[in-house]
């Protein structure tokens, strides 16, 4: 797993396998660009491919989380980053440039997040609005600071949230909580975002990183097959019918039930003695 500074963001890898991004552009509020988009996905497709790697914490620096796109015109120069990814058209010059721009570039990111099967933990640290709030909703827990800020934004410009904010709104608040959130543009702190469900936790902001790590220690000493599987299954029963569902979670526990960590969990079970799992991945 490649690890550094790379445009927009740092990565470093911590034990037991907890891979911590940290956006590092605060004096623009972390604003994203393609990229750091595609850099990002990039470390996306490696986390999920190395074993090294089993659960994620994103992060910001400064006031930002992200405050969304970088919408200033101005060429973004990273000093000492390493490009993960060449560069490519941008797009957004033309009614299909800006079709192809989002579609190839933007909400591949969200797509990214949620489809790794090792869980993603958001540390919320400041403002995340409109792709810093998508990408936030897009993890699987949420952790906020008690100076974050959420919201979508985008109608103050005139414009849609374009990658994806609007089904991730829908999925957590409901169409109706969901109109309500986007139409009137609303921007709510911290604790409103717990008290609607957009968030798992509010913590000091002295304690928002050390907090994020405690959940992924949990979560990356967890059974790591058993978990990844069922964080799809959750995701699928989102969309599925019940019947549908039952047949989905049959699949997946042909494969747990019959995996080292399975065996692990019974033995200690009956042996009184705390699970020790994942032993296949340190003896790879």
């Amino acid at each position: 797993m490649r690890t550094g500074t790379f445009r927009g963001f740092t990565t470093e890898l911590r034990d037991p396998g907890i891979l911590l991004i940290t956006f590092n552009q605060p004096e623009r509020l972390n604003g994203m660009t393609a990229p750091m988009k595609r850099d990002l996905i990039e470390t996306l497709t490696q986390a999920q491919m190395h074993d090294e790697v089993r659960v994620l914490v994103i992060t910001g620096s400064g006031r930002a989380f992200s405050a969304g796109d970088d919408i200033t015109g101005r060429t973004v120069e990273y000093a000492g980053a390493e490009a993960l990814t060449p560069d490519i058209p941008r797009g957004h010059h033309n009614a299909l440039g800006t079709y192809n721009g989002l579609r190839v570039l933007s909400q591949p990111l969200n797509l990214a997040v949620r489809s790794l099967d090792k869980l993603v933990v958001a540390a919320i640290n400041g403002v995340a609005i409109q792709t810093g709030l998508s990408l936030a909703l897009a993890c699987d827990f949420r952790i906020a600071s008690t100076e974050a800020r959420l919201g979508s934004g985008t109608l103050r410009f005139g414009l849609l949230p374009d990658e994806g904010g609007q089904y991730l709104l829908v999925q957590l608040l409901g169409v109706a909580r969901a109109m309500d959130f986007l139409m009137r543009n609303r921007i709510v702190s911290a604790e409103e975002a717990l008290a609607l469900g957009l968030v798992h936790e509010v913590v000091p902001p002295e304690r928002l990183v050390r907090r994020a790590l405690e959940l992924a220690t949990e979560l990356a000493n967890g059974p790591q097959v058993a978990m990844r599987l069922l964080k799809r299954a959750i995701y699928n029963a989102a969309e599925m019918t019940f019947l549908q569902a039952l047949e989905d979670i049959a699949a997946k526990t042909a494969i747990s039930d019959h995996h080292p960590d399975a065996r692990e969990g019974v033995a200690a079970f009956r042996e009184k003695r705390p699970p020790r799992f994942n032993q296949w991945l340190e003896a790879r």
